[in-house]
């Protein structure tokens, strides 16, 4: 092991640092010798010779190019591929992707809700299967898995019955690990749609963002200074139980009033179970841009709501915008727009103006974010 401030030590560094930049790209984005050297501060002779180093040994890919484009370079497909998989209450969705976080193929596949945990893995397990062979990939190919799941989760152990019941008490990163026969690292599934929305989408060149993930529960991913906030015990973003009247409905975490109550996509089909029974949350959005009085409203209110639980959020963090996501995302404008008068009453004056804005990723920003985490925490450099 190198003593710190050692020769071999920088040199680690060194090639980190270009590895780094070369992970931050996205598809189709050229990298040539000279960025890297602008954007690691490295001599450019130091960048030659660490690229001419890994691209020997298969890691990086080399395309000489001409007049001012200059050589480009890229981390080789023989650096390996990752996994996504990203867990909801009634579907799986996973993706093959490469060292940059880039997605090279995708299946999503709907599940039973309150599917046990067996259940879930194993079909997980059955998309990749299919991605690998669709691809013409052994699983070999495979250096990390990264996963998402919709539950607060200590030291990888779901803690939280509500969304996924078949999964409390178990070890996930354990139990994913067995099932697949590789590395996997979990994290809750708004932090990995703000991971990607930070990475590649819409809240791109902020150093701090909140992603709201509006589905059947509520949730958060928090970046800050350009990494996520996971609080003490990783249960950080947690917002779907903020308390907005202690005397109001019964949520299902056992408290009164939690802005859940009012604006998941479950609080909004009971709102509209009288009006159009059994309806979808698609449905119900359809209706609202038709004219109907009644989804218009029901819509009006969860926004206000939503509006009013950013509020705190964002006199506490200051981000530099709010992303909202999820199933309810779908409305757009019809809950937006109220969110952000709900938030305008109630945030301070310094905070009101704070953006709030739909997610440019969509239902796959999470899974996307499973892809980026495995990409991250994969170790390219041997010692």
């Amino acid at each position: 092991m190198s003593s710190p401030g050692s020769t071999a030590s920088l040199r680690t560094a060194n090639l980190q640092r270009v590895v780094d930049v070369l992970r931050a790209q996205e598809a189709g984005d050229p990298v040539t010798q000279a960025d890297i050297a602008r954007q690691t501060g490295l001599a450019p002779a130091t960048v030659s010779n660490i690229v001419r180093e890994l691209a020997a040994t298969g890691l990086l890919e080399v395309e000489p190019g001409s007049g001012r484009r200059g050589t480009t370079v890229a981390l080789a497909r023989s650096a390996g591929l990752v996994a996504g998989i990203d867990f909801g209450h009634s579907h799986v969705a996973v993706a093959l992707g490469d060292m940059t976080g880039s997605l090279i193929a995708e299946e999503r596949h709907r599940l039973n809700a309150g599917h046990p945990h067996t259940e879930g893995l194993d079909r997980a397990h059955d998309l990749l299967e299919q991605l690998l062979a669709g691809a013409g990939l052994e699983r070999a190919t495979i250096r990390t898995i990264g996963l998402g799941l919709p539950a607060p989760m200590t030291a990888g152990v779901v803690r939280s019955s509500a969304i996924l019941p078949g999964w409390v008490g178990v070890n996930a990163p354990e139990a994913a690990g067995k099932r697949f026969g590789a590395v996997v690292h979990i994290d809750n599934d708004a932090n990995l749609g703000a991971l990607a929305e930070h990475r590649h989408g819409v809240a791109r060149g902020h150093d701090s963002s909140v992603f709201v993930k509006v589905s059947s529960g509520v949730g958060a991913g928090i970046v800050l200074e350009d990494r996520l906030f996971h609080g003490n015990g990783g249960t950080a973003g947690e917002i779907g139980h903020l308390t907005l009247d202690e005397n109001g409905p019964v949520c299902r975490c056992g408290s009164r009033g939690c802005l859940e109550a009012y604006t998941s996509t479950v609080a909004l089909q009971s709102m509209m179970e009288l009006q159009m029974p059994g309806a979808s949350v698609d449905e119900i959005v359809r209706a609202a841009r038709d004219g109907n009085v009644s989804a218009l409203r029901a819509l009006e209110d969860a926004g206000l709501h939503l509006g009013w639980a950013l509020a705190s959020v964002v006199n506490l963090l200051n981000p530099a915008l709010v992303v909202v996501g999820g199933e309810m995302a779908r409305a757009g404008e019809l809950l937006l727009e109220s969110a952000r008068i709900g938030l305008r009453r109630h945030a301070l004056d310094a905070v009101a103006s704070t953006p709030v804005v739909a997610s440019e990723l969509g239902e796959r920003a999470s899974l996307i974010g499973a892809v980026l985490l495995a990409a991250e925490r994969t170790e390219l450099l041997s010692d």
